[in-house]
């Protein structure tokens, strides 16, 4: 907005820039859509290799040999269409999202050091699995990120919405890779086994958000094909409730191959999420552009300068833009309650695992404890740690 510094700038000035920072929003969403597209092919790809290494790591290189490689090709394939799109010269908003761009590179960056040592069986599984999850969760971290500054519902939902069918399907990933584990070693200690079940419970949180926010049509593509079927039903009553008998792998082979199916269906259904959201924002940007200029509707001749129409045209625009503004409160509220809770909880593990020398699955398995200890919500035992926090500063 240009500022005239022989008078103060209107309510018209504003409407005008307030049109221009929509119209800016709206170009770098759609060029986040390609990042946020590459980086769910990447994420999915690191997930098949992280299951893929657990099953060759627990059956001393007996089992998936072939997987490992090809699932390791496909990751580098993805990791260099990812790379170009993480540039300097591309527009960022925030720190916060070139901190977790640094975060995720690094964790690429030590990919050939875990190959090696996963190839030479110089690793656990679970230590495996845990470095594959940081990297995967440092990626989807991006996401939300891409445009934290941007307040209408018609883009906030479906972004939402992504992130938290994004989240579920993680948390889906990680449940293959831990069953993965278990069926090839034969057992699941106490332990493994609570990992198993935290993650099943954890799908449906991020799974009810997805469906509250997104289309009919989407919905129905989730509950037809995405959903755990009986035969994973089977496997995780097996899993959960009593030892696996010994069968040389055949479980975790059926184990793996189910939830492949059911992450593919997931992954298509996330690109036809970003594929709607880019279709929402290349029409929002095609009305903008069509839109006639404000002065035309607001402003009209006279005498030398400008003057406002008369209020019977003004007032029902008034009243539309405090009705909207009321939805947008309302609604926004809602929408970014998750997100918001889910970074004062990052932060609060990033203090435990700073100062307590935790690993992040310790961190969370802590605050998880203090939450149930104290009966209250996970979020709220960040909240306070955080204040404490700020007190030994």
């Amino acid at each position: 907005m240009t500022i005239n510094a022989d008078r103060a700038n209107s309510a018209i000035d504003w409407f005008r820039y307030a049109r221009q920072i929509q119209k800016q929003q709206l170009r770098q969403l759609a060029q986040s859509g390609e990042l946020a597209s590459r980086i769910c092919h990447l994420v999915h790809m690191l997930q098949c290799e992280r299951g893929a290494s657990n099953i060759w790591l627990c059956s001393q290189g007996r089992l998936y040999e072939a997987e490992c490689r090809a699932s390791r090709a496909l990751v580098d394939e993805q990791r260099q269409a990812l790379l170009p799109l993480l540039r300097f010269d591309q527009p960022l908003n925030s720190s916060a999202l070139c901190q977790r761009i640094a975060s995720a590179l690094w964790g690429l960056e030590q990919l050939p050091e875990l190959r090696q040592r996963v190839h030479e069986q110089r690793t656990e599984a679970a230590e495996a699995m845990e470095q594959f999850s940081a990297t995967i969760r440092h990626l989807l971290s991006i996401v939300p990120q891409l445009n934290d500054t941007l307040d209408d519902p018609r883009i906030v939902q479906p972004l939402v919405a992504l992130y938290s069918l994004m989240q579920g399907k993680e948390l889906a990933g990680q449940e293959r890779a831990l069953g993965a584990l278990g069926f090839t070693l034969g057992h699941f200690s106490d332990a493994l086994r609570q990992r198993l079940v935290d993650r099943i419970d954890g799908q449906q949180p991020c799974f009810d958000t997805f469906l509250s926010l997104t289309t009919g049509e989407l919905s129905d593509i989730f509950h037809a094909r995405c959903g755990a079927t009986l035969e994973i039903e089977q496997l995780r009553r097996l899993a959960c409730t009593r030892q696996p008998p010994q069968d040389q792998g055949e479980n975790a082979l059926r184990w793996f191959v189910l939830h492949t199916q059911r992450l593919e269906q997931l992954r298509a259904l996330e690109e036809s999420l970003i594929d709607a959201l880019m279709h929402t924002v290349a029409t929002l940007l095609a009305e903008e552009d069509q839109a006639p200029p404000l002065s035309a509707a607001f402003l009209e001749p006279a005498g030398e300068g400008l003057s406002l129409c008369s209020d019977h045209q003004l007032l029902p625009l008034v009243r539309q833009q405090a009705r909207e503004l009321d939805q947008l409160t309302t609604q926004l509220a809602s929408l970014k309650a998750s997100l918001d809770e889910r970074k004062v909880i990052d932060s609060a593990k990033h203090v435990l695992m700073t100062h307590q020398n935790m690993t992040e699955e310790q961190a969370w398995q802590c605050l998880r404890k203090m939450a149930m200890d104290k009966n209250q919500r996970m979020v709220e035992i960040a909240r306070a740690l955080l204040t404490v926090k700020n007190l030994w500063q």
